[in-house]
Protein backbone atom coordinates (compact mmCIF):
# COMPACT_ATOMS: atom_id res chain seq x y z
CA UNK A 1 0.00 0.00 0.00
CA UNK A 2 1.07 3.46 -0.80
CA UNK A 3 0.70 6.94 -0.05
CA UNK A 4 -0.75 9.02 -2.96
CA UNK A 5 -1.92 13.05 -3.72
CA UNK A 6 -4.11 13.97 -6.83
CA UNK A 7 -5.33 17.28 -7.44
CA UNK A 8 -5.53 20.87 -8.50
CA UNK A 9 -5.19 24.00 -7.05
CA UNK A 10 -4.86 27.62 -7.41
CA UNK A 11 -1.08 26.95 -8.02
CA UNK A 12 -1.83 25.21 -11.32
CA UNK A 13 -5.45 25.81 -12.57
CA UNK A 14 -6.91 29.83 -12.87
CA UNK A 15 -10.07 30.18 -10.93
CA UNK A 16 -12.99 29.35 -13.94
CA UNK A 17 -12.03 26.08 -13.32
CA UNK A 18 -11.84 25.61 -9.76
CA UNK A 19 -15.28 27.20 -9.71
CA UNK A 20 -15.56 23.69 -11.66
CA UNK A 21 -15.05 21.82 -8.76
CA UNK A 22 -16.99 23.40 -6.22
CA UNK A 23 -18.06 20.75 -3.46
CA UNK A 24 -20.38 21.44 -0.48
CA UNK A 25 -20.14 18.36 2.62
CA UNK A 26 -22.63 16.15 0.30
CA UNK A 27 -20.33 16.21 -3.14
CA UNK A 28 -17.05 15.64 -0.82
CA UNK A 29 -19.31 12.36 1.04
CA UNK A 30 -20.10 11.50 -2.76
CA UNK A 31 -16.79 11.70 -3.62
CA UNK A 32 -15.10 9.82 -0.82
CA UNK A 33 -17.10 7.00 -1.27
CA UNK A 34 -16.68 6.55 -4.97
CA UNK A 35 -13.01 6.78 -4.38
CA UNK A 36 -13.16 3.73 -1.83
CA UNK A 37 -15.70 2.26 -3.96
CA UNK A 38 -12.45 1.34 -6.94
CA UNK A 39 -10.45 -1.55 -6.81
CA UNK A 40 -7.08 0.02 -6.17
CA UNK A 41 -8.13 2.80 -3.37
CA UNK A 42 -7.88 1.20 0.31
CA UNK A 43 -8.48 4.77 2.52
CA UNK A 44 -9.50 8.25 1.13
CA UNK A 45 -9.56 11.83 2.56
CA UNK A 46 -10.98 14.76 0.19
CA UNK A 47 -9.37 17.93 0.92
CA UNK A 48 -12.29 20.97 -1.22
CA UNK A 49 -11.52 24.04 -0.18
CA UNK A 50 -12.26 27.57 -2.36
CA UNK A 51 -8.25 26.92 -3.65
CA UNK A 52 -8.39 23.44 -4.14
CA UNK A 53 -9.43 19.73 -4.82
CA UNK A 54 -7.08 17.42 -3.42
CA UNK A 55 -7.25 13.66 -2.38
CA UNK A 56 -4.81 12.00 -0.37
CA UNK A 57 -5.29 8.41 -0.68
CA UNK A 58 -4.11 5.06 0.29
CA UNK A 59 -3.69 2.72 -3.06
CA UNK A 60 -2.50 -0.90 -3.35
CA UNK A 61 -1.30 0.14 -7.05
CA UNK A 62 0.46 3.13 -8.15
CA UNK A 63 -1.10 3.34 -11.59
CA UNK A 64 -4.34 2.29 -11.04
CA UNK A 65 -4.77 4.71 -7.81
CA UNK A 66 -3.80 7.73 -9.95
CA UNK A 67 -6.01 6.62 -12.67
CA UNK A 68 -8.98 6.06 -10.32
CA UNK A 69 -8.87 9.04 -8.51
CA UNK A 70 -8.34 11.46 -11.73
CA UNK A 71 -11.60 10.00 -13.41
CA UNK A 72 -13.27 11.34 -9.51
CA UNK A 73 -12.27 14.43 -9.90
CA UNK A 74 -13.00 14.80 -13.44
CA UNK A 75 -16.47 13.53 -13.09
CA UNK A 76 -16.68 16.38 -10.40
CA UNK A 77 -15.67 18.76 -12.71
CA UNK A 78 -18.09 17.89 -15.47
CA UNK A 79 -14.68 17.27 -18.10
CA UNK A 80 -12.18 14.45 -19.03
CA UNK A 81 -9.28 13.26 -17.76
CA UNK A 82 -7.72 14.30 -21.07
CA UNK A 83 -9.17 17.99 -20.55
CA UNK A 84 -8.05 18.06 -16.23
CA UNK A 85 -4.79 16.60 -17.08
CA UNK A 86 -2.35 19.91 -17.86
CA UNK A 87 -3.54 21.28 -14.22
CA UNK A 88 -3.47 17.90 -12.07
CA UNK A 89 -0.42 17.42 -9.91
CA UNK A 90 0.73 13.75 -8.45
CA UNK A 91 2.61 13.20 -5.40
CA UNK A 92 3.82 9.96 -4.26
CA UNK A 93 4.95 8.67 -0.95
CA UNK A 94 7.42 11.00 0.41
CA UNK A 95 6.54 13.83 -1.77
CA UNK A 96 3.04 13.27 -0.98
CA UNK A 97 3.69 13.71 2.79
CA UNK A 98 5.30 16.65 2.39
CA UNK A 99 2.63 18.42 0.19
CA UNK A 100 0.49 17.40 2.47
CA UNK A 101 2.29 19.11 5.71
CA UNK A 102 2.96 21.98 3.18
CA UNK A 103 -0.43 22.28 2.46
CA UNK A 104 -1.13 22.00 6.11
CA UNK A 105 1.31 24.77 7.12
CA UNK A 106 -0.41 27.29 4.63
CA UNK A 107 2.65 27.35 2.55
CA UNK A 108 1.13 25.97 -0.27
CA UNK A 109 -1.85 28.76 0.05
CA UNK A 110 -3.00 31.60 -1.50
CA UNK A 111 -2.35 34.05 0.93
CA UNK A 112 1.17 32.22 2.47
CA UNK A 113 0.95 31.65 6.30
CA UNK A 114 -3.03 31.53 6.62
CA UNK A 115 -3.90 29.07 8.89
CA UNK A 116 -7.78 28.36 7.52
CA UNK A 117 -6.56 25.74 5.37
CA UNK A 118 -5.45 23.80 8.72
CA UNK A 119 -9.53 23.95 10.20
CA UNK A 120 -10.40 22.99 6.84
CA UNK A 121 -8.04 19.56 7.05
CA UNK A 122 -8.94 19.34 10.27
CA UNK A 123 -13.00 19.21 8.97
CA UNK A 124 -12.10 16.87 5.76
CA UNK A 125 -10.29 14.16 8.10
CA UNK A 126 -13.35 14.41 10.21
CA UNK A 127 -15.67 14.20 7.71
CA UNK A 128 -13.58 10.90 6.27
CA UNK A 129 -13.29 9.53 9.42
CA UNK A 130 -17.22 9.53 9.68
CA UNK A 131 -17.90 7.95 6.88
CA UNK A 132 -15.16 5.55 7.21
CA UNK A 133 -12.62 6.24 4.37
CA UNK A 134 -9.79 6.54 6.28
CA UNK A 135 -8.03 3.48 8.38
CA UNK A 136 -4.98 2.08 10.01
CA UNK A 137 -2.91 3.77 6.64
CA UNK A 138 -3.99 7.18 6.67
CA UNK A 139 -5.47 8.08 10.42
CA UNK A 140 -1.77 8.26 11.45
CA UNK A 141 -0.81 10.60 8.22
CA UNK A 142 -3.44 13.02 8.69
CA UNK A 143 -2.66 13.55 12.54
CA UNK A 144 0.65 13.98 11.90
CA UNK A 145 -0.41 16.35 9.23
CA UNK A 146 -2.20 18.45 11.67
CA UNK A 147 0.62 18.56 14.26
CA UNK A 148 2.64 20.02 11.99
CA UNK A 149 0.39 22.53 10.91
CA UNK A 150 0.49 23.44 14.77
CA UNK A 151 4.08 23.73 15.03
CA UNK A 152 5.04 25.79 12.21
CA UNK A 153 2.45 28.29 13.37
CA UNK A 154 4.18 28.13 16.78
CA UNK A 155 7.80 27.49 16.66
CA UNK A 156 7.91 30.08 13.70
CA UNK A 157 7.20 33.72 12.59
CA UNK A 158 4.66 32.47 10.24
CA UNK A 159 2.06 32.63 12.29
CA UNK A 160 1.76 36.31 13.28
CA UNK A 161 3.37 37.28 9.85
CA UNK A 162 1.06 35.50 7.49
CA UNK A 163 -2.14 37.05 6.88
CA UNK A 164 -5.73 35.15 5.92
CA UNK A 165 -7.44 35.57 2.83
CA UNK A 166 -10.26 37.98 4.24
CA UNK A 167 -7.77 40.02 6.20
CA UNK A 168 -5.69 40.49 2.50
CA UNK A 169 -8.95 41.63 0.60
CA UNK A 170 -9.40 43.50 2.89
CA UNK A 171 -6.63 45.40 2.61
CA UNK A 172 -7.16 45.57 -0.84
CA UNK A 173 -10.34 47.09 0.06
CA UNK A 174 -9.40 49.83 2.18
CA UNK A 175 -6.72 50.63 -0.97
CA UNK A 176 -9.61 51.82 -3.06
CA UNK A 177 -12.51 53.33 -0.87
CA UNK A 178 -10.55 53.87 2.39
CA UNK A 179 -10.18 52.92 5.61
CA UNK A 180 -13.81 50.65 6.86
CA UNK A 181 -13.47 52.44 10.42
CA UNK A 182 -17.43 53.59 11.14
CA UNK A 183 -18.40 52.63 7.81
CA UNK A 184 -21.36 50.28 6.91
CA UNK A 185 -20.09 46.84 5.64
CA UNK A 186 -22.53 43.89 4.19
CA UNK A 187 -21.45 40.24 4.69
CA UNK A 188 -23.36 37.52 2.76
CA UNK A 189 -22.74 34.51 4.41
CA UNK A 190 -22.59 33.02 7.39
CA UNK A 191 -20.69 30.07 7.55
CA UNK A 192 -17.05 29.84 8.37
CA UNK A 193 -15.60 32.23 6.23
CA UNK A 194 -18.52 34.81 6.83
CA UNK A 195 -17.67 34.12 10.60
CA UNK A 196 -13.91 34.95 9.85
CA UNK A 197 -14.73 38.04 7.68
CA UNK A 198 -17.47 39.58 10.12
CA UNK A 199 -14.99 38.93 12.78
CA UNK A 200 -12.36 40.90 10.62
CA UNK A 201 -14.36 43.62 9.76
CA UNK A 202 -16.02 44.14 13.23
CA UNK A 203 -11.93 44.47 14.96
CA UNK A 204 -11.23 47.38 11.99
CA UNK A 205 -14.58 48.85 13.34
CA UNK A 206 -16.70 48.18 10.55
CA UNK A 207 -20.67 48.41 11.46
CA UNK A 208 -21.08 44.83 9.93
CA UNK A 209 -24.56 43.89 8.88
CA UNK A 210 -25.24 40.28 7.98
CA UNK A 211 -27.75 38.64 5.25
CA UNK A 212 -27.81 34.71 4.89
CA UNK A 213 -30.39 32.36 3.20
CA UNK A 214 -30.37 30.84 6.59
CA UNK A 215 -31.63 33.88 8.95
CA UNK A 216 -31.24 32.03 12.07
CA UNK A 217 -27.23 31.98 11.51
CA UNK A 218 -27.20 35.61 10.54
CA UNK A 219 -28.62 36.25 13.30
CA UNK A 220 -26.14 34.41 15.24
CA UNK A 221 -23.50 35.75 12.93
CA UNK A 222 -24.75 39.28 13.48
CA UNK A 223 -24.99 38.82 17.45
CA UNK A 224 -21.21 37.71 18.26
CA UNK A 225 -19.92 41.27 16.40
CA UNK A 226 -22.62 43.55 17.77
CA UNK A 227 -23.93 43.88 14.18
CA UNK A 228 -27.77 44.10 12.03
CA UNK A 229 -29.35 41.42 9.94
CA UNK A 230 -30.72 42.01 6.89
CA UNK A 231 -32.85 39.45 4.85
CA UNK A 232 -31.64 37.99 1.73
CA UNK A 233 -34.61 39.21 -0.67
CA UNK A 234 -33.98 42.74 1.03
CA UNK A 235 -30.23 42.32 -0.47
CA UNK A 236 -30.35 46.10 -3.08
CA UNK A 237 -31.96 48.16 -0.16
CA UNK A 238 -28.80 47.31 2.25
CA UNK A 239 -26.41 47.23 -1.11
CA UNK A 240 -27.36 51.03 -1.50
CA UNK A 241 -26.37 51.56 2.16
CA UNK A 242 -23.36 49.49 2.45
CA UNK A 243 -19.44 51.18 1.26
CA UNK A 244 -18.43 47.38 1.31
CA UNK A 245 -19.92 43.99 0.14
CA UNK A 246 -18.67 40.98 0.88
CA UNK A 247 -19.89 37.48 -0.15
CA UNK A 248 -18.79 34.20 0.70
CA UNK A 249 -21.59 31.64 0.21
CA UNK A 250 -21.90 28.31 -0.47
CA UNK A 251 -24.46 29.10 -3.67
CA UNK A 252 -23.73 27.20 -6.90
CA UNK A 253 -24.77 29.79 -8.91
CA UNK A 254 -24.92 34.08 -8.92
CA UNK A 255 -26.15 36.03 -5.61
CA UNK A 256 -25.74 39.68 -6.83
CA UNK A 257 -26.22 40.26 -10.04
CA UNK A 258 -25.01 43.30 -11.89
CA UNK A 259 -28.17 44.52 -12.70
CA UNK A 260 -29.02 45.00 -8.70
CA UNK A 261 -25.21 46.71 -8.19
CA UNK A 262 -26.25 49.16 -11.20
CA UNK A 263 -28.92 49.96 -9.43
CA UNK A 264 -27.83 50.52 -5.80
CA UNK A 265 -25.12 52.87 -7.35
CA UNK A 266 -28.07 54.88 -9.22
CA UNK A 267 -29.20 55.69 -5.00
CA UNK A 268 -25.55 55.91 -3.84
CA UNK A 269 -24.68 59.69 -5.10
CA UNK A 270 -21.27 59.38 -6.25
CA UNK A 271 -20.02 57.29 -3.24
CA UNK A 272 -17.57 54.12 -4.58
CA UNK A 273 -18.45 50.83 -3.66
CA UNK A 274 -15.74 47.71 -3.01
CA UNK A 275 -17.25 44.45 -3.38
CA UNK A 276 -15.09 41.55 -1.97
CA UNK A 277 -16.03 38.15 -3.78
CA UNK A 278 -14.66 34.83 -1.42
CA UNK A 279 -16.49 32.63 -3.15
CA UNK A 280 -16.24 29.40 -5.53
CA UNK A 281 -17.80 29.47 -7.93
CA UNK A 282 -18.34 33.49 -7.82
CA UNK A 283 -21.15 34.80 -5.47
CA UNK A 284 -20.89 38.20 -7.55
CA UNK A 285 -21.07 38.53 -11.46
CA UNK A 286 -18.02 39.29 -12.80
CA UNK A 287 -19.51 41.87 -15.31
CA UNK A 288 -19.81 43.78 -11.88
CA UNK A 289 -16.31 45.18 -11.98
CA UNK A 290 -17.19 46.82 -15.25
CA UNK A 291 -19.96 49.27 -13.44
CA UNK A 292 -18.34 53.03 -12.55
CA UNK A 293 -17.68 53.94 -9.33
CA UNK A 294 -17.46 50.19 -8.48
CA UNK A 295 -14.06 48.33 -7.44
CA UNK A 296 -13.92 44.26 -7.01
CA UNK A 297 -11.01 42.23 -5.36
CA UNK A 298 -12.01 38.44 -6.08
CA UNK A 299 -9.89 35.10 -6.13
CA UNK A 300 -8.91 35.37 -9.74
CA UNK A 301 -7.45 39.23 -8.64
CA UNK A 302 -5.52 37.61 -5.50
CA UNK A 303 -4.19 34.94 -7.50
CA UNK A 304 -2.74 36.87 -10.23
CA UNK A 305 -0.91 38.91 -7.39
CA UNK A 306 0.04 36.23 -5.65
CA UNK A 307 1.89 34.64 -9.20
CA UNK A 308 3.60 37.47 -9.63
CA UNK A 309 4.70 37.61 -6.18
CA UNK A 310 6.55 34.00 -6.92
CA UNK A 311 8.49 35.80 -9.52
CA UNK A 312 9.62 39.02 -7.36
CA UNK A 313 12.53 37.69 -5.71
CA UNK A 314 12.55 41.02 -3.57
CA UNK A 315 9.42 40.09 -1.64
CA UNK A 316 6.36 42.34 -0.98
CA UNK A 317 5.10 44.39 1.55
CA UNK A 318 2.56 45.16 3.86
CA UNK A 319 -0.91 44.47 2.49
CA UNK A 320 0.29 42.17 -0.46
CA UNK A 321 -0.33 38.23 -0.41
CA UNK A 322 3.40 37.76 1.10
CA UNK A 323 2.50 39.77 3.84
CA UNK A 324 5.55 40.25 6.30
CA UNK A 325 6.24 36.98 6.22
CA UNK A 326 10.64 36.90 6.51
CA UNK A 327 12.48 34.27 3.96
CA UNK A 328 13.85 33.13 7.21
CA UNK A 329 10.66 32.00 8.66
CA UNK A 330 9.70 30.37 5.51
CA UNK A 331 13.18 28.47 5.61
CA UNK A 332 12.65 27.52 9.06
CA UNK A 333 8.81 26.17 8.39
CA UNK A 334 10.32 24.02 5.46
CA UNK A 335 13.17 22.71 7.57
CA UNK A 336 10.68 21.47 10.31
CA UNK A 337 8.07 19.94 7.70
CA UNK A 338 11.11 18.07 6.05
CA UNK A 339 12.30 17.17 9.35
CA UNK A 340 8.54 15.54 10.24
CA UNK A 341 8.40 13.64 6.72
CA UNK A 342 11.53 12.07 7.50
CA UNK A 343 10.14 11.03 11.23
CA UNK A 344 6.75 9.52 9.43
CA UNK A 345 8.52 8.07 6.79
CA UNK A 346 10.23 6.09 9.73
CA UNK A 347 7.14 5.32 11.29
CA UNK A 348 5.73 4.28 7.97
CA UNK A 349 8.32 2.18 6.58
CA UNK A 350 8.60 0.03 9.89
CA UNK A 351 4.98 -0.39 9.83
CA UNK A 352 5.31 -1.63 6.24
CA UNK A 353 8.11 -4.16 6.82
CA UNK A 354 6.12 -5.05 10.17
CA UNK A 355 4.27 -7.89 7.57
CA UNK A 356 7.41 -9.09 5.90
CA UNK A 357 8.48 -9.63 9.60
CA UNK A 358 5.52 -11.89 10.93
CA UNK A 359 5.14 -13.52 7.57
CA UNK A 360 8.29 -14.74 7.47
CA UNK A 361 8.27 -16.18 11.12
CA UNK A 362 4.74 -17.79 10.30
CA UNK A 363 6.40 -19.62 7.39
CA UNK A 364 9.54 -20.39 9.71
CA UNK A 365 7.31 -22.05 12.43
CA UNK A 366 4.83 -23.90 9.66
CA UNK A 367 8.31 -25.72 8.51
CA UNK A 368 9.44 -26.21 12.16
CA UNK A 369 6.15 -27.76 13.10
CA UNK A 370 6.02 -29.99 9.78
CA UNK A 371 9.31 -31.47 10.01
CA UNK A 372 8.42 -32.21 13.88
CA UNK A 373 5.84 -33.91 12.45
CA UNK A 374 7.47 -35.89 10.13
CA UNK A 375 9.95 -36.49 12.92
CA UNK A 376 7.12 -37.94 15.32
CA UNK A 377 5.95 -40.63 11.80
CA UNK A 378 9.75 -41.77 11.34
CA UNK A 379 10.85 -42.25 14.92
CA UNK A 380 7.49 -43.00 16.60
CA UNK A 381 9.05 -44.64 19.58
CA UNK A 382 10.73 -41.24 20.88
CA UNK A 383 10.44 -40.48 24.18
CA UNK A 384 8.58 -37.25 25.28
CA UNK A 385 11.57 -36.00 27.13
CA UNK A 386 13.19 -36.39 23.98
CA UNK A 387 11.10 -35.35 21.33
CA UNK A 388 10.40 -31.81 23.20
CA UNK A 389 14.21 -31.46 23.52
CA UNK A 390 14.98 -32.04 19.78
CA UNK A 391 11.82 -29.44 19.33
CA UNK A 392 13.65 -26.74 21.33
CA UNK A 393 16.71 -27.21 19.87
CA UNK A 394 15.13 -27.07 16.20
CA UNK A 395 13.25 -23.88 17.11
CA UNK A 396 16.40 -22.01 18.65
CA UNK A 397 18.11 -22.65 15.68
CA UNK A 398 15.64 -20.92 13.45
CA UNK A 399 15.13 -18.16 15.70
CA UNK A 400 18.78 -17.64 15.75
CA UNK A 401 18.63 -17.65 11.93
CA UNK A 402 16.03 -15.35 11.79
CA UNK A 403 16.89 -13.21 14.65
CA UNK A 404 19.54 -11.12 12.31
CA UNK A 405 17.80 -10.32 8.74
CA UNK A 406 14.55 -9.54 11.09
CA UNK A 407 16.35 -6.94 13.09
CA UNK A 408 17.84 -5.49 10.17
CA UNK A 409 15.31 -4.91 7.74
CA UNK A 410 13.37 -3.09 10.42
CA UNK A 411 16.65 -0.98 11.36
CA UNK A 412 17.11 -0.94 7.62
CA UNK A 413 13.15 0.29 7.16
CA UNK A 414 14.01 3.99 8.39
CA UNK A 415 17.25 4.81 6.18
CA UNK A 416 16.44 5.73 2.13
CA UNK A 417 15.33 2.57 -0.02
CA UNK A 418 14.88 0.42 3.33
CA UNK A 419 11.71 -0.97 2.73
CA UNK A 420 13.65 -2.60 -0.96
CA UNK A 421 15.54 -4.78 2.11
CA UNK A 422 11.74 -5.85 2.74
CA UNK A 423 11.16 -6.77 -0.85
CA UNK A 424 14.45 -8.83 -1.23
CA UNK A 425 13.74 -10.79 1.93
CA UNK A 426 10.42 -11.59 0.24
CA UNK A 427 11.71 -12.50 -2.53
CA UNK A 428 14.18 -15.14 -1.23
CA UNK A 429 11.81 -16.81 0.88
CA UNK A 430 9.15 -16.31 -1.37
CA UNK A 431 6.37 -14.29 0.73
CA UNK A 432 4.99 -12.44 -2.60
CA UNK A 433 6.82 -9.23 -3.90
CA UNK A 434 4.23 -6.04 -5.27
CA UNK A 435 5.93 -4.84 -8.32
CA UNK A 436 3.24 -1.61 -8.45
CA UNK A 437 5.87 0.82 -7.22
CA UNK A 438 7.69 3.71 -9.15
CA UNK A 439 11.56 4.55 -8.93
CA UNK A 440 11.98 7.05 -6.50
CA UNK A 441 11.94 10.63 -7.83
CA UNK A 442 10.33 9.47 -11.28
CA UNK A 443 7.83 11.04 -13.39
CA UNK A 444 3.97 9.95 -12.36
CA UNK A 445 2.22 11.29 -15.39
CA UNK A 446 2.12 8.03 -17.17
CA UNK A 447 -0.06 6.40 -14.55
CA UNK A 448 -2.90 7.96 -16.50
CA UNK A 449 -3.94 7.71 -20.05
CA UNK A 450 -3.02 11.10 -21.35
CA UNK A 451 0.33 12.80 -22.54
CA UNK A 452 2.89 12.29 -19.80
CA UNK A 453 3.82 15.72 -20.08
CA UNK A 454 0.20 17.01 -19.59
CA UNK A 455 0.95 15.87 -15.73
CA UNK A 456 2.15 17.55 -13.28
CA UNK A 457 4.06 15.94 -10.83
CA UNK A 458 6.60 15.90 -8.03
CA UNK A 459 6.61 17.75 -4.84
CA UNK A 460 5.05 20.90 -3.88
CA UNK A 461 5.58 23.79 -6.39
Amino acid sequence: MSLLAVGISHQTAPVSLLEQFAMDADDTVKALHELIGNDHVAEAIVLATCNRVEVFAEVDRFHGGVTEVSRVLARQAGATVEELSPYVTVHYEDQAVTHLFTVAAGLDSMVVGETQVLGQLRNAYALARAHGTVGRALHPVAQHALRVGKRVHAETGIDKAGASLVSVSLDHAEERIGPLAGRPVLVVGAGSMGALAAATLSRRGALVTVASRTAESAARLAAAVDGATVDIDDLPAALAAADLLLTCTGATGLVVGTETVADAMTDRVGRPLAVVDLALPRDVDPAVAGLPGVHVVDLALLQGERSALLHDDAGAGHGSLAGAIARDDIAAAHALIEAETALLRAERQAAAVAPTVSALRSQAAEVVDAELLRLSTRLPDLDARARSEIARTVRRVVDKLLHEPTVRVKELASTPGGVDYADALRALFGLGIDTDVPAEGSRLAEAVSVDPDDLRAGGAP
